[in-house]
């Protein structure tokens, strides 16, 4: 349900927006479960917008990637976001780190901080480089020029 409502809210809003929004209300959820999460209403609430949140990546990054470089290697770039994923795996151990040194509490804290840094970071610096570099590489990409197979900065003739 996430990923169709997130691509069109994208589409309506931005992607960094989206971004902004989401990452922000799953960080918010994330210390809401941690501190009301005993309470089974709050828990399921909870726990209903961690997920809710959760799945917005794999609709908004490749999006992002194609309305900034072009869908020529949209693919290609995809499959290289795709390996975040098993790159945050690796950070799984940490988990397990800090809830030995500081009990589950810690766990969800770094994770809501991280989590917001992201929506953060999204909103305030992912935003204006986007725009930076979409403005040098001398091309706007519009909705058709997105979904043609023309590189960023490529003449449709070519």
């Amino acid at each position: 349900f996430t990923r169709p409502l997130c691509g069109f809210i994208s589409d309506k809003i931005g992607r960094e927006n989206t971004m902004f929004a989401i990452f922000i209300g799953e960080g918010l959820a994330l210390l809401g479960m941690m501190e009301y999460g005993q309470n089974p209403y709050a828990f399921m609430t909870f726990a209903a917008l961690i997920f809710l949140f959760w799945g917005e990546i794999f609709s908004i990054f490749p999006a992002i990637c194609a309305d900034t470089f072009g869908s020529k290697y949209a693919a290609a770039n995809a499959g290289t976001l795709y390996t975040a994923k098993g790159t945050a795996a690796l950070l799984v151990p940490l988990a397990s780190v800090l809830s030995a040194a500081g009990g589950w509490n810690l766990v969800f804290i770094v994770s809501a901080v991280i989590t917001i840094a992201a929506g953060v970071s999204a909103k305030f610096i992912l935003a204006p480089m986007r725009a930076r570099w979409i403005e040098t590489s001398g091309t706007r990409v519009s909705l058709a020029s997105a979904t043609s197979s023309s590189p960023l900065g490529a003449s449709s003739g070519e």
